[in-house]
């Protein structure tokens, strides 16, 4: 019978959760994905321009821009709002009091 938190150990399979602490998020690690968002969101957009281009040429399918405009449009609108989150976290770490 469990009687309290020290029991549940003796449950199988317990003991091989390792108790270790959370570590604070490495600063390299979220600068490199916002750059790889940002290099990725920078590509969509050359992508959709570049086959609305061909479309005028009339070398491109419509689906084809209509889907890279879309997907392009979708990219900057997440970039747009994590700039905003970015900017909005920066100016109230900026405001805290030392």
């Amino acid at each position: 019978m469990i009687t309290g938190i020290g029991d549940l150990t003796r449950l199988p399979g317990l003991q091989e959760i390792p108790q270790s602490r959370p570590t604070a998020p490495d600063s390299d690690a979220f600068s490199a994905m916002v750059a790889e968002f940002a290099t990725t969101t920078v590509n969509r957009l050359e992508n959709a321009e570049n086959l609305s281009i061909q479309a005028l040429q009339g070398e491109a399918n419509t689906r084809e821009v209509v889907d890279a405009v879309m997907t392009a449009e979708q990219s900057l609108q997440s970039a747009i709002a994590i700039r905003d989150k970015i900017v909005t976290a920066y100016m109230e770490i900026s405001r805290m009091a030392i």
